[in-house]
Order: structure tokens, then sequence, then C-alpha cells
């Protein structure tokens, strides 16, 4: 080992910008990660994000090697120990539990650790990660001199680090493709097909798994009392049953690909009533430019009004009443979006002039009694 890590403090970058290099990768981990989690069409810079991240987890491998490479004797050394070299384990164990489930992620099909899917799991520990690297540096904070930047070699090395991660992650693409692995058949989300006991079609409730973001998790609603309300910026405000909505009689039918963050993905028939016919039927009085929905646990999501006119308001889903889990007795279908903007238990439809920053945080606080 020790004439192997020699070998790669040789050949690797200068050790503080290593140390710096491995923070930037982790935040843009994080944040593409993150980012991508709204990601729900192939088109436009979205799939950069997507891509970047998978790149980025990449490129952070051997810049962990690097840095292992040269703390080694540290942590293998008890009479070198320093107050800090827990700290410094425990970044390491976590930074490289990241990566293995996300490289297991990537090649198997949908898996479940006790009650949270495996792609949970990855980024709960990418965001504790985030923290422990902070602290890390702390303990060690040295800011990059010139000549560690300058040098053309230096550039050299990093251009490579990046090509590399690219040609990785394509390779990794094709790989899994030709080897037919589980992880073949995932979307450019990384999310897979979903499993279950539905028919034998696919299709209906039992065919995709009940996901609830955070808290969301109110009692069973009774469809003979619910109403959904339309409100705001309107002309006739509406309160309608959920007989109105196409819980009897669908009015509309769509074949939409719901994309759960949880990393999952299923083609369902959704039937409801088009919001375009609410609007309609309320008259949306200017300025117009937002529509909210709401669930009865506070959760909310808002999209803009032009996309919010094809998506569903949901009863059905297969040819089946809408379970529970699944957000009965109405949800929100909103093709080209990621499962969570996808509001359950819908009881309020408002027309806004604006967007609701605030529900970015809603999702996070929603449901906590």
């Amino acid at each position: 080992m020790s004439g192997l890590g020699d070998r790669i403090n040789r050949y690797a970058p200068p050790p503080r910008t290593v140390d710096w290099s491995i923070l930037a990768v982790v935040l843009l981990s994080a944040g593409s990660g993150l980012y991508s989690f709204t990601v729900g069409r192939p088109d436009g810079f979205g799939w950069l994000w997507v891509w970047g991240h998978r790149v980025a987890g990449v490129v952070l491998v051997p810049l962990l090697v690097c840095k292992l490479a040269r703390v080694r004797r540290r942590l293998t050394d008890p009479d070198r120990w320093q107050r800090s070299t827990a700290l410094s384990v425990a970044t390491g164990v976590v930074a490289t539990a990241v990566l293995a489930s996300g490289i297991v992620w990537g090649v198997v099909g949908l898996r479940w650790v006790a009650v949270w899917p495996l792609l949970a799991v990855h980024v709960g520990l990418g965001l504790l990660l985030l923290p422990l690297v902070f602290a890390h540096m702390r303990t060690r904070f040295r800011l990059p001199r010139r000549r560690d930047i300058a040098e053309r070699r230096t550039a050299l090395k990093y251009v490579g680090l990046l090509a590399a991660g690219g040609v990785a992650a394509r390779l990794d693409d094709i790989a899994v493709r030709a080897a037919n692995l589980p992880g073949a058949d995932r979307r450019f989300t990384g999310s897979k097909p979903a499993g279950g006991e539905g028919d034998d079609d696919g299709r209906g409730n039992g065919s995709f798994p009940v996901t609830m973001w955070v808290a969301d998790d109110p009692e069973p609603i009774d469809p003979t009392t619910h109403t959904v309300s339309v409100e705001g910026r309107i002309e006739t405000p509406l309160s309608l049953g959920v007989d109105a909505l196409g819980d009897d009689t669908p009015v509309a039918t769509e074949e939409a690909l719901l994309d759960c963050t949880s990393g999952w993905y299923t083609i369902q028939e959704w039937s409801g009533v088009r919001v375009g016919a609410l609007l309609e039927t309320a008259g949306v009085a200017e300025p117009a430019a937002y529509v909210r929905f709401v669930s009865v646990t506070g959760y909310r999501w808002s999209l803009p009004i032009e996309e919010a006119r094809d998506a569903l308001l949901a009863t059905h889903v297969g040819g089946e009443r809408l379970s529970h889990g699944h957000g009965a007795p109405v949800r929100l279908v909103a093709p080209g979006r990621r499962g969570f903007q996808w509001v359950k238990w819908v009881d309020r439809v408002d027309v806004r002039a604006n967007p609701d920053p605030a529900q970015w945080v809603v999702t996070l606080v929603s449901g906590f009694d």
C-alpha cells in the first residue's frame, strides 16, 4: 500500500487543491441532486443538472483516493491521531457510503432499505456529508496558494478528471444496458419502473408504491362529504363535490408518467376533470398567472396557469378509484412534473397573480401538527 500511495501522491493535484476540490464537488453534487428532483422532462437544460450530478459523483472517487493516499499514515498510526481524526474518519466513511449507495442505485432495480428506498438513503447520506465536509475543512482551513492553481500541469490534471468523469458516466450507461442489468430501464432521472401487485398490465393502485412526502399522511377522507373549492382571481367561486369532479362519470382521461423522487416511475391512465374546464366555469379574472393546488394537510404547489389548464384533478387511476395512499378522493396529475409536485388530497384550487415561493418551505413542514 505504501508504494501505491506514493505513486498516487506523485500524480495527484496539490493537496490544498484536492481538499477544496472535494468541497466544490460535494456542493455541486448536493445542489445538482436536489435541483434534479424538479426535472421531469429531458429537455432544456434540466438534463444537464442530472448528468452533472452523475459526473460529479464519478470525479469525487479519484479525489477521495488522492486524499486517502495523502493522509493514510496519520490514520493508521495511533501516535499521530488528533482530536479531529474521528471527524476525518466519519467524513470519509459517509462519503464512501454516499458513493456506494449511488453506484448500487444506478445498476440495480428498485430496492428498499428497511422502510426507505435506496435512493432516499443515498440522498440522506449526501445531506449528512455536507456539514461533515464543512466541519472537516474548518479543522484544516488552508486557502490554495497561487502556485497550487497556476501550474499548467495542475490544470491538465483537472481537465483529465472531468473528461474521465464524463466518459465513465457514459460507459456506465452503455455497460448497464449491454448487460441488461435491472438499471437498464431507468429514466434519465435515474428512476426505475415501479413494481407491485396490481393487475396483469401493471395498472391501478396496486401497481406502484404508496409514498408520503415528509409528514404528509392524513386520515382517510370521506369522498361523499369532501369538496374542492376554486378561489382567488376568478369571477365565480366554486365548491364542488367529488361527483362533480368525475368520481362516478370521469370527464377527462389521460395517460401520464408519474416519476417519484423516491426513485421509481409508473405510467398510468388517470381520470377526473381537466383543470382548464374548472377555470372556464369559474371565469379567470386578470391578472391571473398561476394556479396553486392545496392539500388538506396544507401541502401545496403552483403551476403557471397555461400549464395548469392541461393538468388533471384525478379521482381514478387505471380504471379504479384512487386509494387513500395515492391521494383519494382527488389528486393533481401534472404531466412532466416530478411526483412531489402532484399534490394529493386536494381540497382547494387558488388562482393567483404571483408564484408562491413559500411552497418550498411548506413541502418540509406540512403534516406536522
